[in-house]
Parts: C-alpha cells; structure tokens; sequence
C-alpha cells in the first residue's frame, strides 16, 4: 500500500514508518517543518509540508493514498489549556480525514489510549473515555471508528500510558524529565498505581498489522507490559540518575497529576490472540536501564 502517516517523525511514528518501509508498503508521510522534511526523506519516504492544523493538506495526504495511519498530537502538557488546544486540533484532523476516506473502503488507523477501568485491567472490549481533560480524544476516536458504516475501515490501536525506545518515552519519559529538573525521582501518590508500556518497535508492528487486516471499527491494545508499579519505575530512574526517590506532591505533574496517580493496567490477550501481534522488544524497566546519567 501507499500510506499516509501523519506524526512520522516522532519517537512511534518513526518507527511505524520503517516498519512499513520494511514490509513493501511506501509512505507519504506530514512534514510540518525543514528538519521533519529531512528526516522523512532519511528515512526512504516521501514528505508532504503541512501540519496537523493544515487540513487541506490532510485531505489532499489522504486522498493520495490506499490507507492512512495517524499519530500526530501535540505533546504540550503544559496547563490544561493546552491540552484542550491539542485535542480540538487533532478532533479536526480525524474528522477531515475521515471524510475523505468515506466509501472508499481503505483503511484508516488511528491512535488512541487505553481506557482507565477501576479494579481491573481494561482490554480491548472497554470503550474509551469521553470526559475529563482528555475526554475529546475519546469522542474523537469513537467517531473514526463510527466510520465503519460509512465505507471506512476505520480502526485504533490504543497505546499504553509508556511508549519507550531507549529508555525514552511516554509518562515514564515524563519521570525522568522530572527527575533532572527538580533532583528527586519522584512518584505521584504511595507509588502502587500500575502504568502499562510497549517498546515503540513493537507497537509499531501492530499499527501495521492493524492497516494491513483489521476489521472495520475494531480497537487494539498495544499492551507488551499490562502494568509496572510506577515506584518501581522511579526506583530505576533514580538508580540510573543517581538521585533519591520519594513520592512527590500533586502540582509536581501538573495538569497530568490526577491521571498519574491512578491505577491504569490493561490487556492485550484479544490482540495477541486475534491479529496475531507478539511483543519481543525489551519491557519498560529493562529498558529504563538505557538511561544516561
């Protein structure tokens, strides 16, 4: 296939790309900068200028293309407005293209998270939130998968709240940035509370998987960890930094600190059982030992 890739710089996108390029599909991947255009040619795929805000140039990616995977998102967790920006830029560019892709049965894989289910692991079965602060990417990307009855084979695959290559990446990523801030290893909370994770190689593999054979409005969980302690986490941020670790006050993770200090785990026996998708890449506290000093 001919792919569209919006977010093909990025830490997943990145790899989703090669993976695709290593399967015998091509890529026209959204370029919203010089350096991204680069980086996308480095890679052997085709640049497309434009940002995820450019919705022409969305539909123009898509239009061009036999499936499109979306990835793109705007990490700025800064305060809850922006967020709020984040999610209303990326509603809009789900919705364009969409339409685009409405009766032309081609694939269109997006990007979601998966679901927070109290007292037990969530799976693929659970539907996505659609309140609270990042309520809108869950109304967002039940209205992709709505899609299917409208000639789209429209899919998502949810990524757990870690996403690592190289000991980067996701919430945890987001620890150790914290940690070479503020000098401590912290974690939200008594630090019980379970994050799964997927090495971004793996999660790679199943965003192909899901755009070459998933069923139109199905959902995926690219879960290889179904949940680290996130004390365990900060343990080895802490060992790899050489600083303490202790649990830290709320407005430490801004914004995000409701979300960090709940208990998330999640499963992915229906996707590894289904689609046939086996993680072989290091696990999140395996990897964590990468971190450089």
């Amino acid at each position: 296939m001919h792919v569209f890739v919006t977010g093909g710089t990025g830490l997943i996108g990145s790899a989703v790309v090669t993976e695709l390029l290593r399967n015998g599909h091509t890529v026209l991947a959204l370029a919203r900068s010089d350096a991204s255009a680069l980086a996308v040619e480095a890679a052997g795929a085709e640049p497309l200028r434009g940002g995820l805000a450019d919705l022409d140039v969305l539909r123009a990616g898509a239009a061009s293309a036999d499936g499109v995977i979306h990835l793109a998102f705007d990490h700025d967790f800064s305060s809850a407005d922006a967020v709020a920006r984040a999610v209303a830029e990326e509603s809009a560019a789900l919705a364009a293209l969409g339409e685009e892709l409405v009766g032309s049965d081609r694939p269109l894989v997006t990007v979601a998270g998966t679901p927070y289910t109290p007292g037990r692991a969530s799976t693929e079965a659970d539907p996505l939130s659609t309140d609270g602060l990042v309520g809108g990417r869950g109304r967002a990307v039940t209205a992709v998968l709505g899609l299917a009855t409208r000639g789209v084979r429209s899919t998502a695959v949810r990524l757990p709240r870690t996403v690592h290559n190289n000991g980067d990446g996701g919430f945890a990523g987001m620890l150790t940035a914290i940690a070479r801030r503020t000098g401590v290893s912290g974690y939200p909370g008594d630090g019980t509370q379970r994050w799964p994770a997927v090495h971004a190689l793996d999660a790679a593999v199943l965003f192909r998987l899901a755009l070459e054979r998933a069923p139109a409005g199905t959902s995926w969980h690219a879960v290889a960890d179904a949940g680290d302690a996130v004390r365990d986490i900060a343990a080895v941020i802490g060992r790899r930094l050489g600083l303490p670790v202790n649990p830290m006050p709320p407005e430490t993770y801004g914004p995000l600190a409701g979300i960090f200090a709940t208990d998330q785990p999640s499963s992915s026996v229906h996707t590894r059982t289904e689609i046939g998708w086996e993680p072989t890449h290091p696990s999140l506290l395996a990897d964590l030992e990468n971190i450089r000093p």
